[in-house]
């Protein structure tokens, strides 16, 4: 799958000429992911189980196709926290849609387990993710990966968020996460784009942590 993204807005991203940042970046991602997936290797096992106890059909992980850089679509992997006819309940719940713009927040979605709130509300569904930067379709930090039925209903100002390869966290996620509006977050992502950097790139993951920890704003 592949939805281009419009080429012809460059103002928002200057980081193409960075080459030092994007490897520094790359090497910063493949440690990182590695190092993740063998410390919390046990966590991925307990949390496992516990989708498993709860309800022993359909798989522990969830694949989803997300739009990542420059509109290639990929699979984007996470712990199921759903029903497993999540999908086919989606189109019945679009009306209690409780965010604006091109995505879908529901706070009391009725599709979510009971062990997927607990793991949503600390962000270890998004641990898979780790595998999604190892093998180079996501970043730690970046935009949030859209869906593509999302991206159908992007302006070509919202196209520039494609510019760069999507993130396990990024501003969004610790400047308000689900209570900030899709126009917000498009504006996080092209500041983020155009502030690029190392340094940044350490302080987001660095808030991340009390983001996650700190809030209730998963949902």
């Amino acid at each position: 799958m592949y939805i281009p993204a419009h080429n012809d807005i460059r103002q928002a991203s200057t980081v193409s000429n960075k080459r030092g940042y994007f490897w520094v970046k790359r090497l910063m991602d493949i440690v990182g992911a590695v190092c993740g997936l063998i410390i919390l290797s046990p966590l991925f096992g307990l949390i496992a189980m516990l989708i498993k106890i709860e309800c022993s059909k359909g798989s522990v992980f969830f694949k989803q196709v997300r739009i990542g850089k420059d509109g290639r679509g990929f699979y984007m992997f996470k712990f199921r926290s759903m029903c497993v006819d999540a999908e086919d309940k989606l189109a019945e719940l679009l009306k209690h849609n409780e965010i604006e713009g091109a995505m879908f927040k529901m706070k009391d979605d009725p599709r979510i387990t009971r062990v997927g709130r607990f793991i949503r509300r600390y962000s270890l569904d998004e641990l898979p993710q780790l595998w999604n930067v190892l093998r180079g379709d996501m970043s730690l930090v970046g935009p949030r990966p859209p869906l593509a039925r999302e991206v159908v209903e992007y302006t070509e100002y919202d196209k520039q968020r494609l510019l760069a390869t999507p993130g396990c966290t990024g501003l969004w996620q610790i400047s308000g996460r689900s209570h900030l509006s899709f126009e917000q977050m498009v504006e996080l992502d092209l500041e983020y784009i155009r502030n690029a950097s190392v340094g940044n790139d350490v302080k987001i993951l660095y808030k991340t942590v009390g983001a996650v920890f700190g809030s209730d704003d998963a949902f």
